[in-house]
Parts: C-alpha cells; sequence; structure tokens
C-alpha cells in the first residue's frame, strides 16, 4: 500500500481569461505545493500577470476553475482571496502615499471598540512586523518620504501580515539592493519552511536558481512547460519562454566617441549628490552603477532638471544648463527615461499612441494645413515608432495601462524616439521587462549609440552595466567614486568601489 500524493495547496485546472477580442489565457493548468516557491516565466504579455490577477480575486476567470486547499473556488474580490490566505505584492504597490507606514500595514482592519483605530496597539503591532521580518522602517514615516526599495518592503510586509497561505511575489527585487534581496530571500526561506506556497516572477535568472524549487513557462497566454528549477539551463528555459534560441542577449557596440555631448562638473543637489564630476561623449554609453541610494539616478535627474543643483555647472552641447526645465533639456535633445514608469514616464489613461507621440505633439509633420493636430498623422507616426521598438500592431490603440511592464517600457522608448534626441539617459531601461524584450530593446541602444547619440545606462542589474558600456562611473555617498573603461570593467573592480574599501578615482574630461 502506498502513500497518498500531497494534495497540491493551490491547482489550476484549464484556466482561461478572455477580453474582447483578445485570449489573455488559454486552459492553462498548474499545481503549487505547499513549501514551494513555483516560478512563473515568460515573457512580457505571456499571461503571469492575468493568471495572478485570476488566483488574487481581482478578476474572475472565462473558463476553468481554481481548487484551493481541495476546493473549487470562486473569487470574485481580493477581500475574498486574502480570507482565504492568497496574498500578492505586485510591481505597482497599493500604498497610500499619505499615510503612515503603520496606517498602511493595517490598512482596512476593522476599527477597535466604538469604532475608533487604536492607534498605539497599531504603531505596537507595525513595529513587531517589521522587526519580526528583519526590515528596518519607522512605522511614522509617511510613505512618501520613502525610497521605492522601502515601499516594497512596507509591501511585503503587508501582504505577510494577512497570514498567507499562498504568497505571490511578481518581481520583488526589482526595487531591492543586494542586502536586502539577501534578507527577502531568507523570508522566502523562513515561509517555505513553515509551509507556505510562494509563487515567484521574476525575470532574473540567478535568483531562479538561488530559491526556486520548479518553473512553470507561459508563452502567449498557453501553458508550455514545467520543469525543474535547479537541472533546467538558462538557454532551455529562454527556448522555452520565446519559442527560440536567444544566441547573445548583450550586442557588441562599437565604440567610436567623439565631441563631448554632456558635462557635469562638481555638482551637489538637494537630494543628495555631493562634488559629482563626469561626462558623456556622441557614440559611447556610459554606465552608471551603485548601491540603492547612491546618487546615481538623483545626478542625471539634475541633469534633466527634475532634481535641483545647489552648487557646481551642468553644460550641454556646450551651454550653460544648470537648473534648466525638463521642457528645455527635452527641446535641446536630452531624452530622460524614469525608472517608474507608471509615476513619471507614461500618462496611463492614454492609448499607447499618445503617449508615444506625445512629445512630438509641436512637431510640422504631425499637423494639417490648418494648424490642427492631425489624428492620421500621429498614428502613422506611432506605427512607425512601434515597429523600430519592437511593439506589436495591436498594442497601439491600446491603453498603456493594459499592457504589461515590458510593452510600457517599449512604449517609453518609442516616447524617446518621436524627436531627434542627442542623449539619452535610461535610469533602469529594463526593470520587469523580460529576456526577449531585454534583448530587443539593447539592440536599439547599440544602434543609437552607433548612429552617433550618447547613451547613459543607470542601472541596479550590474551585468547590464558591465556589458553594455563602454564607460562606467561608480558612484558611492552621492559622490563618483570610481571610473572604469575597457578592459577593466570588471565584476570585481567595479564591485569594490561600491563600498567605503575601495580609494576614490577623480573622473575628468
Amino acid at each position: 500500500m502506498t502513500d497518498a500524493p500531497p494534495i497540491p495547496l493551490l491547482e489550476l485546472k484549464s484556466l482561461s481569461k478572455q477580453y474582447p477580442g483578445v485570449a489573455a489565457l488559454r486552459d492553462v493548468s498548474l499545481s503549487v505545493m505547499r513549501a514551494e516557491v513555483h516560478v512563473l516565466f515568460g515573457e512580457n504579455g505571456a499571461g503571469k500577470s492575468t493568471l495572478i490577477s485570476l488566483v488574487t480575486g481581482a478578476q474572475e476567470p472565462t473558463g476553468g476553475m481554481i481548487v484551493f486547499e481541495g476546493q473549487v473556488v470562486t473569487l470574485k474580490s481580493v477581500r475574498e482571496a486574502r480570507r482565504l490566505g492568497i496574498s500578492a505584492v505586485f510591481q505597482e504597490f497599493s500604498l497610500v502615499p499619505t499615510m503612515t507606514v503603520a496606517e498602511n500595514l493595517f490598512l482596512g482592519d476593522k476599527p477597535a471598540a466604538y469604532g475608533m483605530v487604536n492607534r498605539k496597539d497599531q504603531r505596537r503591532r507595525a513595529r513587531a512586523l517589521l522587526e519580526q521580518i528583519g526590515f528596518d522602517i519607522h512605522v511614522d514615516a509617511l510613505v512618501e518620504t520613502l525610497t521605492r526599495a522601502q515601499q516594497q518592503m512596507v509591501e511585503i510586509a503587508k501582504a505577510l501580515h494577512a497570514n498567507a497561505k499562498l504568497l505571490i511575489l511578481d518581481e520583488p527585487t526589482a526595487s531591492l539592493s543586494d542586502r536586502e534581496t539577501e534578507r527577502l530571500f531568507e523570508i522566502v526561506g523562513k515561509l517555505k519552511s513553515q509551509g507556505v506556497g510562494i509563487i515567484y516572477i521574476t525575470h532574473r535568472m540567478q535568483e531562479i536558481r538561488r530559491i526556486g524549487d520548479r518553473i512553470t513557462v507561459l508563452r502567449d497566454g498557453s501553458y508550455i512547460a514545467t520543469v525543474d528549477a535547479q537541472t533546467t539551463s538558462s538557454d532551455e528555459l529562454v527556448s522555452l519562454m520565446v519559442g527560440r534560441t536567444i544566441s547573445e542577449i548583450f550586442p557588441r557596440i562599437a565604440y567610436d566617441p567623439s565631441d563631448v555631448l554632456l558635462e557635469i562638473d562638481r555638482i551637489s543637489t538637494a537630494s543628495g549628490v555631493k562634488d559629482a564630476t563626469l561626462y558623456v561623449r556622441r557614440g559611447e554609453v556610459v554606465g552608471l552603477a551603485g548601491l540603492v541610494g547612491c546618487g546615481k539616478s538623483e545626478v542625471m535627474r539634475a541633469t534633466f532638471g527634475v532634481e535641483k543643483v545647489t552648487r557646481g555647472r551642468i553644460r550641454f552641447l556646450g551651454k550653460d544648463t544648470t537648473n534648466a526645465t525638463p521642457k528645455t533639456m527635452l527641446k535641446a535633445g536630452l531624452f530622460y527615461l524614469p525608472s517608474d514608469r507608471r509615476a513619471e514616464g507614461l500618462v496611463m489613461s492614454f492609448p499607447s499612441r499618445s503617449n508615444m507621440t506625445l512629445s512630438a505633439l509641436r512637431a510640422k509633420e504631425q499637423r494639417s494645413k490648418a494648424g490642427w493636430l492631425s489624428t492620421s498623422a500621429e498614428r502613422r507616426t506611432a506605427q512607425r515608432l512601434a515597429s523600430r521598438v519592437g511593439l506589436a500592431p495591436g498594442n497601439v490603440e491600446r491603453s498603456v495601462s493594459q499592457l504589461s511592464g515590458g510593452n510600457q517600457q517599449k512604449v517609453i522608448f518609442g516616447k524617446g524616439l518621436a524627436q531627434p534626441h542627442q542623449l539619452f539617459v535610461l535610469d533602469e531601461p529594463t526593470v520587469g521587462v523580460d529576456v526577449g524584450t531585454r534583448s530587443a530593446l539593447y539592440t536599439l541602444i547599440k544602434s543609437l549609440a552607433e548612429s552617433g547619440a550618447g547613451i547613459v545606462v543607470i542601472s541596479s542589474d550590474l551585468p547590464e552595466v558591465l556589458n553594455l558600456s563602454h564607460r562606467v562611473y561608480v558612484m558611492r555617498g552621492g559622490r563618483v567614486a570610481a571610473e572604469f573603461s575597457g578592459e577593466h570593467i570588471r565584476e570585481d573592480a567595479v564591485l569594490s568601489q561600491f563600498f567605503e574599501t575601495g580609494a576614490e578615482v577623480e573622473a575628468t574630461p
């Protein structure tokens, strides 16, 4: 007599989701066991987000069934899913910026006696929760004052507060430093040992190897395969994901620099940049690397006019542009792609077409003879841009809020190509983007650099910086700690400058 196989914590049986004219998910079946990290893998638009929205009760399926703890369930709301023990942490946060950490953690809890919230008890419980999972964040801090990494940690704590039996983590390390990522992995391990099932969405191969047990691959809304996370090679995974072999993720970018486009001369900012000096030439890719909060984003945001410069000078195309407005810098030929695409890069209620052509509304080719905006011309421009960035024609008229993260990123890249620019500042250009889209965007960066544009890549993904850049600046504590070029751009050398142990090197044109 053999033991009966364990009952899965979650089973999806022929799950489908149909929108008008679009099958977002087709007959997907998979299972998640207790004490398992089940990685969901696929290109942007493969159906991962749709699947998660069904499991968390945010949407209802049009076909198939969801079985949780052996019982068929109908999830009509997120609250209903959480009541069963299903919680999720999404890429796009659900925090209230004007409320404190403690208030966000217990948002939706029933009030205490007489309809009043016991603030003292709320703060005590919040401190206990954060201490339990090792997050050092003040419970009275307003969420809007936190860094994105800290907000990510609050989201995770909020999900764990609900006593989750199934925890869904959607690209949870995208905004975390290496140390914070390790802490997250420790928490995942602890939850796994307690029998919690985890669905983990990531595009980072090293994370899959680090914590994954099984991987389910989706492609174009369909189930492809479920494989072992430890024995399946990266090449096999990529091939399953995209249906083809990608031989080289990082292209070789020719290096033929010419005159200096941008000079940043000993600038300091109100946001923590201190005496930073660097430069960018035409025809080169310059990488900015460093730990979270090191100042790598802030120094280029100051260049674009988003952050205030308190000391020093910035020159673009030989002109002093210190504290110029973003409108002025955009008109001068500098395009900035922000790290938070939803908050700063896109108008979420607009279609992709309007988002891509937004920076070119005043262009003569977008106007009719009477001077009005020509919708037909806008559509032609949008289709041309979509073709260049690899955005499917069917997505051009869709609202960007309905697109996957990778397709939203393509829309922002398209926006940058709507007008001729001489310098592209790309802040976390591939965050939450799958391998296939990433490869396409890298090819576009290669094309821009080799056509004479200057490129700045700001990234917390070190391999991205190392493999794309001709020169790399390391930021530490708001300062430029070191500069590397050519064969000296090595992982060990660059990493050594992330911390105080390395000797500082001043960069000069």
